[in-house]
């Protein structure tokens, strides 16, 4: 495997190593080892979520604040998405920067998220499957959200946002100057 730093303390892109045959292909998907040796991340995954939706969806930006914030280690199984990060670690170098990168089955890319980062994505392709692995349990009280669209921020989504499938509660998050956020 793989791991690539990025601009971002702490945001990994992992590139597995493919083997492929006339049966098909197999990767390693995870090493906690070859991680640990990349970066400081020490917490093992308590929980795997999946996701499927249609093209031009739009889910996020999403975090869990203390006590139970959530590291996640995002790969896609079908289709293609445009995963996006925030900073919202008070401090830091890359304080309230984005970083996007397009993560597909083809690609096999994976990002690993560590505390202190928004999260969102967009489908690129007629259907898009994600999973995820978290190091925290969902906590609805520890729940932290920022608008999709605060002007502020300028992410480009890579889709044409008049187009795009966004849930009520997305469209009603808090502009990130007014959002809640525990991490220092």
């Amino acid at each position: 495997m793989n791991v690539i730093t990025t601009p971002f303390e702490g945001l990994l892109i992992l590139e597995p190593k493919v083997h492929m045959d006339e049966r098909g292909y197999f990767f390693e998907s995870y090493n906690k080892h070859q991680i640990e040796t990349h970066a400081a991340y020490h917490t093992p995954f308590v929980q795997d979520n999946q996701a499927r939706s249609v093209k031009n969806v739009l889910r996020g930006l999403h975090y869990q604040n203390h006590p139970t914030p959530q590291a996640k280690l995002i790969r896609v199984l079908e289709g293609s998405i445009w995963d996006v990060v925030l900073d919202i670690r008070k401090g830091s170098k890359t304080y309230k920067q984005w970083y996007g990168i397009e993560l597909s089955a083809k690609n096999k890319l994976q990002f690993l998220i560590p505390h202190g980062f928004a999260h969102g994505y967009a489908v690129l392709t007629e259907t898009s499957e994600v999973f995820y692995k978290c190091d925290n349990y969902y906590n609805k009280s520890a729940e932290g959200g920022i608008y999709f669209s605060d002007p502020e921020l300028d992410i480009d989504w890579k889709i044409n946002i008049s187009e795009a499938i966004i849930s009520d509660k997305d469209q009603k998050q808090p502009l990130f100057k007014d959002a809640v956020n525990s991490f220092e």
